[in-house]
């Protein structure tokens, strides 16, 4: 383990070796989540054509002008306009059109009468309808190009893809976006005492968290996370299981582009990751942080691919090494691989968004560290306050937190009342 840096330069360190993900054409409902690679330009005028934002009847302005509920006006009801109809019947003066909300307006009329100032042609069975108010020209319209022109961008490079940036993009003909490919990360859980949920333990075992936390965590930032599960404390095996599923990915055409591991980064006795891969590109240091202050990064060299002793750094294969126990590696995660990910899909705001809030406790934290307290805002006072202890075992009370209580490496003791900055995680 060499050297000691503080939290914002193993941020740069780890943000540096993520580049920018390749830019890949995929349907629009396969883009949900993504970054909008270029901008895309509405084929079509939203709307296309004008139409009706009623359920009623189309008509001249100038034939209902003297309406009212004491003295209805009759019209007779020559066509009848569903939603979807292709033909455009023209409106003669003097009659009306029954037409749908999203239904074409037909050439001549102005206006649209909605359905509950008129009798329904009940008095008629549906060949002439009773209006009992008027209209002014232009009334429940909605025109062409209103909400945005043919040609215009829509949604400009750089934008994230959520429902509604995908309803605009089909409503104006975009059956494909080009969009930053999600960074393939590859989770491996280390440590011969990991057993999976749902089998017996035995004395000294665990059931095994990080991994699905941590894959969790990219699906969540915009990832494809694979696990790697339960390889053991072996530095040949753990070599041996990570290059044959390399070699597998790289010939299928999908190397990752980030190797997530786990736990064996410490400076203890049965460390696996720093000592498998302290000579094959990743540096190991320790940061000025609490919880999770062991970590490594860098790009792999050095492993044999499909045998011809191709190194997996020649693919730019990143490395980032977290501790292993579970809120040092979800806060490390959060730290320093999140906003690297996001940034290495283009979006323009990777980072959790950030607030100031008052401490409504007094809190202690070692001196020039900076720690990540799990906490629970509340935002209509402006207060924070920690939900558990600082422990990093203490995963139930990450569980519960909404946000991350950031403090700073000048002072020991943050007062009731100081105003501190505030990782929101909910959001």
């Amino acid at each position: 383990m060499r050297g000691v840096r503080t939290v914002d330069e193993h941020r740069a360190a780890v943000a540096a070796l993520l580049e920018p993900t390749p830019v890949v054409e995929l349907p629009v409902a396969a883009a949900i989540g993504l970054v909008l690679a270029e901008d895309l330009r509405a084929a079509i005028p939203l709307p296309p054509f004008d139409n009706s934002a009623m359920d009623g009847y189309a008509v001249r302005a100038e034939d209902v002008a003297d309406a009212s509920p004491e003295r209805p006006i009759r019209l007779p009801v020559t066509e009848d306009i569903p939603a979807g109809r292709t033909d455009s019947p023209p409106l003669l003066p003097g009659t009306a059109h029954r037409i749908m909300t999203g239904a074409p307006i037909p050439p001549g009329a102005d206006a649209v009468v909605q359905v509950e100032h008129t009798d329904g042609g009940a008095e008629s069975g549906g060949a002439a309808v009773l209006i009992n108010a008027a209209v002014a020209a232009g009334t429940h319209l909605r025109r062409a190009g209103e909400d945005t022109d043919a040609g215009a961008v829509v949604l400009p490079a750089g934008t994230p893809l959520g429902a509604a940036q995908l309803g605009l993009a089909a409503a104006v003909g975009a059956a494909t976006l080009r969009v930053h490919r999600p960074p393939n990360v590859l989770v491996l859980s280390t440590g011969s005492e990991l057993v999976e949920a749902g089998q017996p333990l035995r004395h000294g075992q665990i059931y095994e968290s990080n991994g699905v936390m941590l894959a969790a965590a990219v699906t969540e930032a915009g990832g494809h996370a694979e696990q790697l599960r339960f390889v053991p404390d072996d530095v040949s095996q753990f070599l041996a299981t990570l290059t044959e599923r390399i070699a597998k990915a790289t010939a299928e055409g999908s190397p990752p582009d980030l190797l997530i591991t786990s736990g064996g980064v410490s400076a203890g006795a049965y460390e696996v990751v720093k000592d498998a891969l302290a000579d094959r590109g990743v540096e190991f240091v320790r940061v000025a942080m609490q919880p999770g202050g062991p970590q490594g990064a860098g790009r792999l060299t050095g492993l044999e691919i499909d045998g011809a002793g191709t190194g997996a750094g020649d693919s730019g294969i990143t490395a980032v090494t977290l501790p292993g126990n579970p809120v040092s590696s979800q806060v490390s995660f959060e730290v320093f691989v999140r906003p690297a990910l996001r940034a290495a899909m283009g979006h323009p705001r990777p980072d959790r968004p950030v607030v100031r809030a008052r401490l409504s406790e007094t809190l202690r934290s070692p001196a020039g560290r900076r720690q990540f307290r799990r906490g629970e805002l509340d935002t209509a006072s402006g207060t924070v306050r920690t939900v558990g202890g600082p422990g990093s075992h203490l995963l139930s009370s990450l569980a519960r937190a909404n946000c991350l209580i950031v403090l700073g490496e000048a002072a020991e003791e943050h007062p009731e009342g100081e105003e501190v900055e505030v990782w929101i995680l909910d959001r």
